[in-house]
């Protein structure tokens, strides 16, 4: 009978040495088939620390740029073609005094620089009309508004160099704080060193993905400014061009070469 008991209680000696190994370890088996939470970009933003609030700001500061460059840097705003074709139709037929009253009326780019440059029309200068006085006259007013309109581009070329400053500012204080952890702490825990660690990068990524598309949108709109200012300037050039071609009109019929008037 003893011996019966002694062989059933090594047979089932593995049977209970698997339910003992089972009962130990299973919490731990079932922590890890537990799925890790995602982390939101609300976390990511708390992991940067401090040095999220100004490149938070900066972020906002070039969203309101970019609309409100792409607001203003507008054909509408700067050479409307219904106010071209007004003013062209006036100077073909030498009408300077209608071109400017049309142009005083327009509050645009175009019809503020006409308003200053074409009083410098000169009828007593039947060669030029005074050309290089009107010319020169848009040049200035050019450069006085420019003023204005670069300085609301380059504020983007400003966010785009403080904000990678900023970052890595916000990195210098997440290794300092993970350093101070291993110095202050005997055995510091890996989540403590996690955190400074992921605030160091979070904010030096902050930082570049402002800076990017500042940079992007600072050419875009400069170059956009430049394009727009520079097709007012050829629309001042072609009415000067058709004042002259209109008051040469006779001297150019009586150049025509002999053989070719019919």
């Amino acid at each position: 009978m003893i011996f019966t008991s002694g062989s059933a209680l090594r047979r089932a000696l593995p049977l209970l040495t698997l339910i003992a190994v089972g009962i130990l370890f299973a919490p731990s088996l079932w922590a890890q088939d537990q799925p890790i939470p995602k982390r939101t970009i609300l976390d990511m933003i708390k992991e940067g620390g401090w040095a999220m609030i100004p490149l938070g700001l900066c972020s906002l500061a070039m969203l309101a740029l970019i609309i409100y460059n792409f607001l203003q840097l507008t054909q509408g705003k700067f050479a409307p073609a219904e106010l071209k074709a007004a003013l062209l139709e006036h100077m073909s037929h030498v009408r300077v005094r209608s071109a400017i009253e049309v142009s005083s009326t327009s509050p645009s780019f175009l019809g503020r620089m006409m308003s200053v440059a074409l009083p410098k029309v000169d009828a007593t200068d039947a060669e030029t009309l005074g050309r290089e006085a009107v010319e020169d006259s848009m040049a200035d007013f050019t450069l006085r508004e420019n003023r204005n309109y670069m300085s609301m581009i380059g504020y983007l070329s400003l966010i785009a160099q403080a904000s990678p400053m900023l970052g890595l500012l916000g990195t210098v204080s997440g290794m300092i704080g993970a350093f101070s952890t291993l110095r202050d702490v005997k055995a510091p825990d890996a989540t403590q060193l996690a955190g400074n660690i992921s605030e160091a990068l979070v904010t030096t990524a902050t930082g570049l993905i402002i800076a990017l598309p500042c940079l992007f949108f600072y050419f875009f709109f400069r170059n956009r400014l430049n394009r727009l200012v520079a097709d007012c300037h050829n629309a001042g050039s072609e009415m000067i061009d058709a004042s002259l071609a209109a008051v040469h009109a006779d001297t150019q019929l009586a150049k025509v070469p002999e053989g070719l008037a019919g």
